[in-house]
């Protein structure tokens, strides 16, 4: 139960703030500190439980380096960054959904041919992907890039295994022809699971909380007069599609791996289809 005196406590807190009030980090911080000091007047926490909550705040700190950033799996795993990305960039209705880009993406993948293969170490079952961009009219959208990547069948990206995946190895950037298509080849990616080692990771199995991926494939397409779409294409058949750790997976973006016969031999074969926003786009009316 909120009480008196944490509102109180938290007014006293914002007189004492001398920086312009109407600037949106002074109102932002005070609306943190509204919320914690009425959270605790909630939860009514004990000075052992606090410190609690303060000692995981620091190991947090701790794990986070440059090469890992255990304050971002924070954020994801409890659908901050979900959140925040779906409040940043509105869809209209017929528009294909962003989601977040991940930590594994590269802005120099390598411009590739239409049709090559970003697979630069042959492991893994083999898989063809076509797909169109389109507008929100269904009009082609020519000249689009898209790059792409993904995890290998193992669940790993390449930029996780240097030592063991070749450079740029299931990445690449495409440009749509006059009929907005594209398609290149490429492996199953494989689903995994997000770092569980960290206090993130063990709090959240502490929950019962599972930190599984589902397989997919990342895209990220942009083209002049048109939102810039960073998306997914989850595998359907995947057992975790309803439980992604990242609340990323949405019904417009799960695909179906199908199995084809090639000259080569069996593989799999994957249709996309992307609607871009105009850059124009005014964001759809809320209540």
């Amino acid at each position: 139960m909120t009480t008196q005196s944490t509102i109180a406590l938290a007014e006293r807190l914002a007189g004492r703030v001398t920086a312009d009030h109407d600037s949106r980090a002074v109102r932002a911080l005070l609306a943190v500190v509204g919320q914690v000091h009425a959270l605790i007047g909630d939860l009514r926490p004990t000075p052992d439980e606090w410190r609690q909550v303060i000692r995981f705040l620091t190991e947090v700190g701790h794990a986070s380096d440059a090469r890992r950033q255990e304050w971002v799996l924070l954020a994801d795993v409890i659908g901050a960054s979900a959140l925040v990305e779906e409040i940043a960039t509105p869809r209209p209705g017929a528009a294909t959904p962003n989601t977040l880009a991940g930590p594994f993406y590269r802005a120099d993948a390598p411009d590739m041919a239409s049709g090559a293969t970003i697979c630069r170490d042959g492991l893994g079952q083999p898989l063809w992907v076509t797909g169109r961009i389109a507008g929100l009219d269904g009009a082609a959208v020519a000249g689009a890039a898209v790059e792409v990547w993904q995890a290998n069948g193992d669940g790993f990206y390449e930029n996780q295994q240097p030592d063991l995946q070749p450079e740029f190895n299931l990445r690449g950037r495409f440009v749509t022809d006059a009929q907005g298509g594209f398609r290149f080849a490429s492996v199953r990616p494989g689903g995994y699971a997000l770092p569980g080692d960290g206090p993130v990771g063990r709090l959240m199995q502490g929950l019962g909380v599972r930190l599984e991926r589902p397989a997919h494939l990342h895209f990220r397409v942009t083209a002049a007069g048109f939102q810039t779409l960073t998306t997914h294409v989850y595998d359907r058949a995947d057992p975790a599609i309803g439980r992604d750790a990242l609340f990323c997976v949405k019904p417009e973006l799960l695909g179906d791996f199908r199995g084809i016969d090639t000259p080569q031999g069996p593989a799999l074969a994957l249709d996309v289809s992307f609607r871009l926003a105009p850059q124009d786009q005014p964001p759809p009316l809320t209540a």
